[in-house]
């Protein structure tokens, strides 16, 4: 049997982390003294009040060695294999740490280490397709890591991010810029390639009118998506804001599901609150 495994980062949600079987490794949310496990209980808002009132951002940390080594072993006991899905290795450890677990409970063949080379729900679509291709044949975990490397490059991510502080305060970006965004009223749009995150659009405006702008700009490439998924993943967005950005995919006519999400306490860390992304898969 195949047992998939993922770091917190994916932002899945509890549903479909429980339909399709992931075990969940959680990273950790340093806020002050306390120490939390990051993953689908954790609750952003109060993320957000520690930060506001401390001035300053949680900092956040992958998972230990023992912790990937105590998931590894419970598969081992069982004569699983495993294909582990973690954050891009350009943002985290926690790929390279779930390697250098299953090499020390010397079990690393039967370990599939899935670098996403993504963040969030770009994660998250890749181990749907992951449990897809699961389903649809008898694979074996090296064949449905394989199948993978192709579809990780057709991932679009992007988020807009409606403050830059938290981004500033985390190191992503530097003090004039977020000072100069600010005062502006710039609402950039962060996108992922290559690994990394780096800024696509600039949007003025308030953020209800951002999102339709960064929506509507989406949606060539969303015409030529993969029809199995679309999320639109947020650290904490108006209802009626998400309702409406469901509304204008839903008039595309074009997927079977359309998910929203929202973040987990690692990419609410960094982004901060207000943000909305739409991520999907792109065809050729």
């Amino acid at each position: 049997m195949i047992r998939i495994y993922a770091d917190s980062t994916n932002d899945l949600g509890a549903e479909l982390i429980e339909k399709n079987n992931v075990r969940i490794v959680p990273l950790y949310v340093r806020m002050g003294e306390e120490t939390v496990k990051d993953g689908p209980s954790f609750d952003p808002d109060k993320l957000y009040a520690w930060a506001d009132k401390n001035k300053t951002t949680p900092s956040t940390a992958a998972f230990s060695p023992g912790d990937a080594e105590e998931a590894i072993r419970e598969a081992k006991a069982a004569g699983d294999d495993i294909l582990f899905f973690g954050i891009s290795t350009e943002m985290s450890a926690a790929c390279s740490v779930f390697k250098v677990a299953a090499e020390e409970v010397d079990y690393s063949d039967h370990v599939f280490v899935v670098d996403s080379r993504n963040l969030s729900t770009g994660i998250g679509l890749i181990i749907l397709k992951a449990a897809k291709i699961m389903e649809e044949g008898n694979r074996t975990a090296a064949e449905v890591w394989l199948e993978l490397q192709k579809i990780i490059p057709k991932v679009r991510a992007s988020f807009v991010v409606d403050t830059l502080l938290y981004l500033y305060r985390g190191g992503r970006c530097s003090a004039v810029s977020a000072l100069a965004a600010s005062a502006l009223g710039i609402k950039p749009k962060i996108v992922v390639a290559d690994g990394k995150m780096g800024v696509g659009a600039k949007y003025r405006g308030k953020i209800e009118a951002v999102i339709k702008k960064y929506v509507n700009d989406l949606e060539p490439q969303l015409k030529r998506a993969d029809r199995d998924a679309v999320f639109i993943t947020h650290s904490g967005v108006d209802a009626a804001i998400l309702e409406a950005v469901k509304a204008e995919l839903t008039e595309l006519k074009h997927f079977d599901n359309i998910y929203i999400t929202r973040t987990g306490g690692v990419i609410s860390s960094h982004c901060g609150p207000g943000t909305l992304g739409v991520l999907f898969i792109e065809n050729d």
